[in-house]
C-alpha cells in the first residue's frame, strides 16, 4: 500500500490533471462559465473517478486483458448513469447547466487514463486514494477557472452580485474564448511559481 497522503498531494498539486496533465479539456472550458458549475462538474467525475477506481482495481485480476478498455468504459458507465440520475432528482438545476457533460463524464481522458495507469494496476485502498486525488484536483482547478471567469466576466460569486453594475465586466471571459484565456493565465502563473520554486 502506497501513502495515501501522498497520493492525494499528487493528484492535488504534482500531476493536477488540468494544469499539470492538461486532461479533460472538453468540460473544463465548457462547463465552467461560473463557479458553481465548475465545482459541480468537478465533483460529479470526482465521485465517477472514485467509484470506478475502486471497482477496475478489485476487478483487475478478472478482466481479459484483450477486452480491458471496454470492460472500464462499462464500470464507467455504470457509475456515471449512477450519477446523473442523482443529479436529475436532487439538483436538477444543475443537472440542466452541465447538460450534456455529464454523459460524456464516460469518456473523459482523465477516468480512463486513471483506469489504465493506476487503478488496473494497483490494491483498492491505493485505487480509492488516487480517485480522491485526482478527482479533488481536478474540481479544484474546475472551481478556481470558474470562480475567476464568473467574477471578471459577469461580477458575481457563486452566482451573487459582488460588483456594482456601474462597474465594467469583461463578457469574453464567460463565453469560450475566455475559457482559453483564463485557463492559458492560471497555468502560466502556475508554472511560473512552480519554476521559481525549484530554481
Amino acid at each position: 500500500m502506497g501513502n495515501p497522503v501522498k497520493i492525494i498531494k499528487n493528484g492535488i498539486i504534482d500531476e493536477n490533471p488540468t494544469f499539470s496533465q492538461v486532461i479533460g479539456m472538453c468540460p473544463t472550458l465548457a462547463v465552467t462559465s461560473s463557479a458553481i458549475n465548475g465545482i459541480g462538474m468537478g465533483l460529479s467525475t470526482a465521485a465517477v473517478l472514485i467509484c470506478s477506481n475502486l471497482f477496475i482495481s478489485l476487478l483487475r485480476k478478472v478482466i481479459p486483458d484483450k477486452v480491458r478498455i471496454p470492460c472500464f468504459i462499462v464500470v464507467i458507465a455504470t457509475f456515471v448513469t449512477i450519477i446523473q440520475f442523482l443529479l436529475q432528482a436532487y439538483l436538477p438545476s444543475l443537472n440542466a447547466s452541465l447538460g450534456l457533460y455529464i454523459p460524456l463524464i464516460v469518456v473523459n481522458c482523465l477516468i480512463l487514463a486513471r483506469a489504465e495507469a493506476f487503478a488496473s494496476k494497483n490494491s483498492p485502498i491505493d485505487a480509492i486514494f488516487d480517485g480522491i486525488g485526482m478527482g479533488l484536483g481536478f474540481t479544484v482547478a474546475l472551481g478556481f477557472l470558474g470562480l475567476v471567469r464568473e467574477f471578471i466576466g459577469a461580477g458575481t460569486l457563486f452566482n451573487v452580485t459582488v460588483l456594482p453594475d456601474a462597474f465594467p465586466k469583461t463578457l469574453l471571459f464567460v463565453m469560450a474564448p475566455g475559457a482559453f484565456f483564463t485557463l492559458g493565465c492560471l497555468m502560466g502563473l502556475l508554472n511560473y511559481f512552480k519554476n521559481k520554486k525549484k530554481a
